[in-house]
């Protein structure tokens, strides 16, 4: 998404930058050309030294207009906060849709007001998601519940797939439905992605305004200066690995750390309003020694009889269907279906797999919780395959056997729940982080393989050079092949184009990436010219070496300077795309400027046309080298990954995964895919067939 200065914004003064730039480097050049010449009258020399000028103050004139309109701090902020409250809307509105199985029929979830031991806020007592009117108590809905708490800060709990992140998404969009100028806007943050030992909240709301919205720093710092972001802390169980014997770990010390920065988050001289949420035993685990104070923590319900038919009854294409299943629930209000059926997850799991088609009454006949959930989950994939538009013909058998190897990423024993680094249970694919799934081994050596062939497709260029030189250059390119391959069996991370000029550690990092590269040219070149200056003349071999090296130092500056690791604004495919593009870019772009350099250099020696053949051939090489594997590493690795994985996932992987988040199977989270909830992870894991339907 673009935000106010966003990235189609910023790209286009960048272009007129680039070219404002260049028209003033050829007005003066023209100028200079034309005073060289003489034979001037003083009026037209004042003309030409003018014509620099007058472009230059043009140029200056129109990139001024780029400056924001004057005005107070605090109206600015309420001004880029309407902005962003649309962001976040077109966002959060796709998101909530997702998780309602792609349509808009809400269960109406009931929480009650839970008791705290220390500093509770003052909130109602219980409350919906959102007003029915029934009853002789109307219960207010969730946003209504969420300003008449005071202070504004709300901890939403509940079993897992009891609608959390739904109930906080609902009240996300309520907010920003009746929003004032004045209002803060939510903005929604896996807690998982918090760097609590370095981050603290405020950093932590900028950086999501940056990386998810696109805010350059200085706005989004001022909206967050302001209050008016309002955090959206989800999931807060994600960010411990559990104990050993799988339950909560009490002193989670990743989770204690959120809580107490977020006892000491406030504005003004009042605590800070914020929206978290968490698994009920995680955050019971968690109040033995510590919990969010001046809060009201509020427990999802499991859903009643009565809303569960409702919900059902609503999202039925033909109700004679599901009659039979309602009126049972309607019949056994207490009894194993209704209690299976009681949580939004297994509710919806249920309305899709009975959607078109189907007999929803057989639920009634199986004896437990465990047959049903086998039941639903055997019975998902096929119903989203056929329900879903499906141009490319994926099968429910094939789109299983994927998921399912997809799994063993995640967890590579089996033996559940397996935690990454940070330690939070394992749920992210990363496209460009997948390529041990195919045998590590196996893939750097066919990368290894790949990169060698490439840079030797130029091989052929050394026959169409002088035949004195044909020999050189193909010794020339096999050195850079075999380099090619050695360096390919190495990885490294995506990365994406940036405005180094938009913050101080960008300027920072460009500056040291320049003073670096020049500095390694300057060596590299004075070696190369002492080399070359033995047969050609020290003062050619000189000027030769250095301005090679130099070049090539610029573009290693330029390299580090320009680039960063993609943000989570940037869709999974986006990172591939973005990395192959830059990588391959810079590595040609520079590696062809050294070469046309050193072949201007021979060219003073041996002629031009020799000189040049010989300086852009090998240019040709090395860039191609150098863009593969010190440039696109992310995304060449992942291209060698689909390569050696056509069995056992599909070649166009990123868009099958997109194909999954549209039906319900997966969902996005930044950069990486996540599966719909983690139990069908877990199923997935334990089932690489699908099993046989009855």
């Amino acid at each position: 998404m673009a935000g106010l200065g966003g990235r189609r914004r910023r790209r286009r003064w960048q272009v007129f930058g680039a070219l404002g730039a260049l028209a003033i480097v050829v007005s003066a050049v023209y100028a200079i050309r034309q005073l060289m010449h003489g034979g001037l009258e003083p009026s037209d020399t004042a003309g030409l030294l003018g014509l620099p000028l007058g472009v230059s103050g043009l140029v200056v004139a129109v990139v001024a207009l780029r400056k924001p309109i004057e005005g107070n701090d605090a109206e600015l902020a309420r001004s880029w906060a309407a902005t962003l409250a649309r962001q976040v809307e077109d966002g959060e509105s796709g998101v909530w849709r997702q998780l309602l199985g792609d349509d808009t029929r809400r269960i109406n979830l009931a929480y009650n007001l839970h008791p705290a031991a220390v500093r509770p806020a003052v909130a109602p007592g219980a409350g919906r998601l959102v007003t029915d009117g029934s009853g002789p108590v109307t219960l207010p809905d969730i946003v209504t519940y969420y300003r008449a708490t005071q202070p504004l800060r709300l901890v939403v709990t509940g079993a897992p797939g009891a609608g959390k992140t739904v109930l906080a998404l609902e009240l996300m969009l309520a907010l920003l439905d009746g929003r004032a100028e004045d209002d803060p806007v939510p903005v929604r943050i896996p807690l998982s992605r918090w760097d609590t030992e370095r981050q603290s909240l405020p950093e932590l709301l900028q950086q999501r305004l940056l990386e998810a919205y696109d805010w350059p720093v200085n706005l989004a710092a001022g909206l967050v200066r302001h209050g008016m972001v309002l955090p959206v802390l989800d999931g807060l169980d994600e960010m411990d690995p559990p104990a050993p014997d799988g339950s909560p770990d009490p002193a989670a010390p990743r989770a204690t750390t959120v809580i107490r920065a977020l006892n000491t988050y406030q504005q003004g001289r009042d605590a800070g309003p914020l929206i978290l949420t968490c698994r009920t035993h995680h955050y019971d685990a968690l109040t033995a020694h510590i919990e969010v104070l001046d809060a009201a923590r509020i427990a999802i319900a499991p859903v009643d009889t009565t809303d569960a038919r409702t919900y059902l009854a609503d999202r039925a294409l033909n109700p004679a269907r599901w009659q039979p299943l309602t009126d049972h629930l309607a019949a056994h209000p207490g009894g194993l279906l209704a209690t299976v059926l009681s949580t939004p997850w297994r509710l919806c799991l249920t309305a899709t797999v009975y959607h078109h088609d189907g007999d929803p009454g057989e639920l009634r006949a199986l004896p437990n919780a465990d047959a049903l959930d086998q039941h639903l989950l055997t019975r998902y994939i096929p119903a989203a395959t056929r329900t879903t538009p499906n141009p490319r013909g994926y099968t429910p058998q094939d789109v299983h056997r994927w998921l399912h190897h997809l799994t063993t990423h995640l967890d590579p024993t089996g033996a559940l729940p397996v935690t990454t680094a940070a330690g939070a249970e394992a749920t992210d694919l990363v496209l460009h982080e997948l390529w041990p799934l195919a045998v590590r081994a196996r893939v750097r050596t066919t990368d290894a393989i790949l990169a060698t062939l490439t840079v030797l497709t130029t091989l052929p260029l050394a026959w169409t050079a002088p035949q004195q030189l044909t020999g050189q250059l193909a010794a020339m390119i096999s050195v850079f092949a075999v380099i090619a391959g050695v360096l390919a069996t190495t990885t490294g991370r995506p990365k994406s184009p940036t405005n180094p000029f938009r913050t101080p550690q960008g300027r920072r990092q460009l500056a040291e990436g320049l003073t670096t590269g020049v500095v390694f040219g300057v060596v590299l070149g004075s070696v190369l010219g002492i080399a070359v200056g033995l047969t050609a003349g020290l003062a050619v071999g000189l000027t030769m070496g250095l301005g090679f090296g130099i070049a090539v130092g610029l573009a290693l500056g330029l390299a580090l300077g320009l680039t960063r690791e993609p943000g989570a604004n940037l869709g999974a495919r986006a990172v591939i795309s973005s990395d192959a593009l830059v990588g391959l870019a810079l590595g040609l772009g520079s590696w062809l400027a050294a070469g046309f350099i050193f072949g201007l250099g021979v060219g003073l020696k041996s002629g031009l046309t020799f000189g040049l053949v010989a300086g852009l051939v090998g240019g040709l090489a090395a860039g191609l080298g150098a863009g593969l594997t010190a440039g696109a590493q992310a995304s060449r690795r992942y291209a060698v990954f689909l390569l050696c994985s056509r069995r056992r996932l599909p070649f166009r992987l990123g868009l099958f995964l997109d194909w999954a988040v549209t039906a319900g199977l997966m969902r996005y989270s930044g950069p990486a895919y996540q599966y719909r909830h983690r139990e069908l992870q877990h199923w997935l894991r334990q089932h690489p067939q699908p099993p046989a339907q009855p």
